[in-house]
Order: C-alpha cells, then sequence, then structure tokens
C-alpha cells in the first residue's frame, strides 16, 4: 500500500482527495478541494465510539464491518466517478488509520490506484500551522475605506486581473460586521479559515507584496495569525473614499436586494440592530433605526447606520497603522479599482527605482 506525506501531497499537480471521514468531522474542517465520501454516517460513527467504549475495540471493529460491507460497491463507484483521466488518487481519514487503510484495500482489489495520506487530516492540519507564519510575502498593501466603498469588489476585480491578494472575508465566510453572515451562512470556523489561508498563500507564493483589507484581527468566527496582523499594521495604506449615497447603495446592493424576501431576513436584521442598540447612548438614533425595522426602510437603516455608527469607529480604527494613507477618490467601486490599480502599479515603479540606484 503506497503512502504519501503531507509534504509530498504539496507537490502534486491536481490529485484527486477524496476525505472518508463522517460528514460531522469533514464539516469542522477539511483539505480544500477534497471530496467527502464517508465511510461511516455521523450516526455510524457514534454508534462505533460507543461500543469501543462499552465492549472494547474487537466489537467496535465487528460493527464497524457489518455498517461497511453493504456499502463497498456504491463507495468504490462514488470515488471512481469522482476520478478525472490521469488524476492521482490520495485518500484520508482522521489520523491515517483503519478507515482509509481499508478503503484504499478495497480500491485495490478494484483494481484502482490509490495513495492513503499519512497521518490523515490531523497531520495536515499540523503541517499547514506551521507553514503559514513562513509564507507572507514582505509586504502587505492594505485597502481602508468607510464601510460601503467596495473594498471587497476592488479585491476581486484585482485578483481577476493577475494582482496577488488574499480576501480574508471570502476565507472566513464572513463580512467583518454584525450583519456580516447574511447569504453566507453561519460563518467559517478556524480549521476551514487556516486552510483556505494557507491555499491563498500557496497561490501567491514568490510575490513581493500582497493586497488585503484592513480587517479586524477576528472575522467572525475565525483569527487571523499575527504574522499577517504584522505586514498589516506596517503595510502601504491606501484609503479609498466614495460618496456615501454610493455606499449606502452598494450595501443595499449587498445585503438587501439579494435577500429581503427570504422568510429568515428580517428577524436577522432584527438580531443584528438589537445588538447595535446595545452600544449606542443616543435616544433620537435609537427612535430612527426602531422606525426603519418597522417599516422595513432598509435603505434609510443603512444610511444612519453608517453616518452615525460604523463612520465614526472605522476612522478612529485607522490610528494604530504606521505609516501614512495615500488618499483615493472614487465614484463607486469599479472607479476605485481602477485607481486602486494605478497607485499599486506608481507604487512599483518606484520600488524598482529605489532598487536600481541602491544596485
Amino acid at each position: 500500500m503506497k503512502e504519501i506525506t503531507v509534504e509530498e501531497l504539496q507537490t502534486k499537480q491536481n490529485p484527486l482527495i477524496i476525505d472518508i471521514r463522517s460528514p460531522i468531522e469533514y464539516k469542522d474542517g477539511s483539505i480544500p478541494e477534497a471530496i467527502n465520501i464517508p465511510l461511516f454516517t455521523d450516526e455510524e460513527r457514534a454508534v462505533i465510539g460507543t461500543i469501543y467504549k462499552q465492549e472494547g475495540q474487537a466489537a467496535a471493529k465487528w460493527r464497524a464491518m457489518e455498517f461497511v460491507s453493504p456499502k463497498i460497491p456504491s463507495l468504490l463507484q462514488q470515488i471512481k466517478s469522482a476520478m478525472a483521466n490521469e488524476q492521482e488518487l490520495v485518500v484520508h481519514c482522521w489520523r491515517g488509520g483503519m478507515r482509509s487503510k481499508a478503503v484504499v484495500t478495497f480500491l485495490e482489489f478494484a483494481g484502482i490506484y490509490a495513495m492513503r495520506l499519512e497521518g490523515g487530516y490531523k497531520a495536515y492540519r499540523q503541517y499547514i500551522l506551521k507553514q503559514i507564519p513562513t509564507m507572507f510575502p514582505d509586504k502587505a498593501i492594505v485597502l481602508h475605506g468607510l464601510t460601503g466603498v467596495g473594498k471587497t469588489d476592488v479585491l476581486k476585480q484585482l485578483r481577476s486581473q493577475g494582482y496577488p491578494m488574499l480576501d480574508l472575508e471570502e476565507m472566513a465566510a464572513h463580512r467583518g460586521s454584525i450583519f456580516g453572515t447574511i447569504g453566507l451562512g453561519e460563518g467559517n470556523n478556524q480549521k476551514i479559515f487556516d486552510s483556505l489561508l494557507y491555499k491563498g498563500l500557496r497561490e501567491i507564493q514568490g510575490s513581493p507584496y500582497f493586497l488585503m483589507e484592513a480587517e479586524s484581527k477576528r472575522i467572525g468566527k475565525a483569527v487571523q495569525p499575527e504574522e499577517l496582523m504584522e505586514r498589516k499594521m506596517k503595510g502601504i495604506n491606501l484609503y479609498i473614499h466614495t460618496p456615501i449615497e454610493q455606499r449606502v447603495k452598494q450595501l443595499v446592493n449587498e445585503y438587501v436586494l439579494p435577500y429581503q424576501t427570504e422568510p429568515w431576513y428580517h428577524d436577522h436584521i432584527s438580531l443584528g440592530i438589537e445588538k447595535i442598540m446595545r452600544r449606542i447612548k443616543d435616544n433620537e438614533m435609537k427612535k430612527a433605526l426602531i422606525q426603519t425595522l418597522e417599516t422595513k426602510d432598509y435603505q434609510m437603516m443603512i444610511h444612519i447606520l453608517l453616518e452615525h455608527y460604523y463612520d465614526p469607529r472605522y476612522d478612529h480604527a485607522t490610528h494604530e497603522y504606521e505609516g501614512d494613507f495615500i488618499d483615493i477618490y472614487a465614484d463607486d467601486s469599479n472607479d476605485a479599482s481602477m485607481k486602486v490599480l494605478a497607485a499599486i502599479d506608481k507604487l512599483m515603479v518606484k520600488k524598482n527605482e529605489v532598487l536600481e540606484e541602491k544596485i
């Protein structure tokens, strides 16, 4: 049986990674792009665990065999269907134990060559946590701007043109605010965030700089590593300005229009407003927010929140950063993207000129 280490896995061009852990294990954290074809359901795994504790290993193995035996043809067919031409097949479980060994054995009997990941997902996680701190490019270009200027849109447009960037909100599945999970589910936990950060860092490997948004250390359920925070605080700061009317329009398009007819939407907004109300002392502002909530005037609600809640807090946060800020005035996020791109190109030209002078 061929085994492959996590380090060797990184050298494979396009492996097909099959995660045979139960769905609940896979949901808690996985290797990006791995396909979950579970050997046991969550319920079966729980039963086996209980038997192991109460009756011992032999009884648990026997029950596991009873669960697996009828599934083998279907399991192998699912794996076979997922395979593309000349893809190298890698199978893993939690720590490279009996589950992955059994599945690779079944595959070999069926004439399908597969490798078993040594140490399983546990080894993968230990490896990426060790690697991440060493992988950041030297310089960060940090996008600042009040809520609604379209910083995320700018990042995505620049990424589409090949510029190196880390979209931390996408990795966290959270927009970094009280309303940050609207339309994004429950947000990613730390394990998933770390896996996506590692993947993102591999994609920009070799670049002398990277683009990122000025996020707080915690984004939803995930926390940024200290090495990333250090790069951010010492980065090149670009501050995007757009008119407040455009910012309101941007946020309505992002947070309201796609979801306002969903049955959960108003309750979600109500909970967010309730949290904000605990933090503000201005009674007039409270009354205005309650009024917009009752009438479902989300556009006016956003305008009030920007002007009286988010903007004052954001300006205070910029004082934490080292270095000067380069102001970029734009009509909207598309205009901002072009101007940010021009600013980056200008910065890179200056840097190259300095290097040439030193040489």
